[in-house]
């Protein structure tokens, strides 16, 4: 599936692999779930409940990049792995994520990623009575021809870059909304048009009651 933000998720793989770039991508599952699920980028700020999956992700990524295991001395299978609490408050604290709740983390990523790839492992390993999570390392280190790139890095800067478009969507989206509200009765026609461009089906519902309040 290929759609606007498609181009720039290929920019930051050519710019980490180089000439292997389309490579790397055609063999990661994780890749092509995450390109799926950026194509709402240019569709405007999205509710809360699109980031879930994402910060799900992220969040495990990001534990796994912080605490050294890029490094092939630091064994991953090792690790008695992240917390949920801390996790779970690393998401909320991201943008939009103040209000996401447990099921990005215990079902809801696996679910729909297997939708996507049923024949391939899960991203997300979960030991219930322990409540800890790991990101599959499986899916993340990728072999190409005779070598093996880990695409960790990249895929936390595929989505920061992700989470900064929906940022600036929204952003405009409001100044927008404040603009309407300072125009004068005599544009009431001009008004009329640019509330019903807001209930199209592409118009995220939030945000349209967010720049109501």
């Amino acid at each position: 599936m290929e759609h606007d933000f498609s181009s720039i998720i290929h920019a930051i793989l050519d710019e980490h692999f180089g000439n292997i770039a389309n490579a790397v991508f055609q063999k990661s599952p994780l890749l092509q779930y995450v390109n799926t699920k950026t194509k709402s980028a240019s569709r405007g700020a999205k509710s809360r409940s699109a980031f879930a999956n994402h910060y799900a992700l992220y969040v495990l990524l990001e534990d796994y990049v912080d605490r050294g295991f890029l490094k092939p001395e630091n064994d991953y299978s090792k690790y008695e792995g992240a917390k949920f609490s801390e996790l779970l408050k690393r998401m909320r604290s991201l943008p939009f994520g103040n209000k996401l709740q447990n099921h990005a983390l215990n079902s809801r990523l696996n679910h729909e990623f297997r939708k996507f790839f049923p024949e391939s492992l899960t991203p997300i390993v979960h030991v219930p009575e322990t409540q800890r999570y790991w990101i599959n390392e499986n899916l993340l280190v990728i072999p190409v021809g005779r070598k093996k790139v880990n695409i960790a890095p990249v895929l936390l800067k595929i989505i920061d870059v992700y989470i900064e478009t929906k940022q600036d969507a929204f952003k405009s989206f409001r100044k927008t909304c404040q603009e309407m509200k300072n125009i004068s009765r005599k544009n009431a026609i001009r008004v009329e048009a640019f509330v019903r461009s807001l209930l199209q089906p592409n118009v995220d519902a939030l945000s349209f009651y967010t720049s109501l309040h």
